[in-house]
């Protein structure tokens, strides 16, 4: 039985990181790409060099990432974390320098958890 609010792009969630981290020395280098792998270990991806975006399926499961995102966070440093819906992804505009560039499509496939 297919639910069909389910797939509401109100339901489906995107959590985007933004972060500026310190890289002053060697074991903040080692800090920033262990967070960066981090992200990218828990399905996000880069979206430019300091933001990384994870699409969810639903609010709860962002909830789930942002409290994992929370949990890895370095000790210096500012991150943002911002989760908004699928529809207000859509309507994010993209430029590669003055031509319009498609938003990044989410997964194909459908998550089951």
């Amino acid at each position: 039985m297919i639910f069909p609010n389910r797939l509401s792009k109100y339901r489906i969630m995107w959590i985007f990181v933004f972060f500026d981290l310190p890289t002053e020395t060697k074991q903040d280098r080692k800090r920033a790409s262990k967070f960066r792998k981090t992200l990218i270990e828990d399905g996000f991806r880069m979206f430019q060099f300091s933001i990384y975006l994870r699409h969810c399926s639903s609010r709860e499961n962002a909830k789930v990432h942002e409290k994992r995102v929370k949990g890895f966070l370095p000790p210096n440093g500012n991150v943002g974390i911002l989760t908004i819906t699928d529809k207000q992804f859509g309507m994010m505009e993209i430029f590669y320098g003055k031509k319009e560039k498609p938003a990044p499509r989410g997964p194909v496939q459908l998550e089951l958890f």
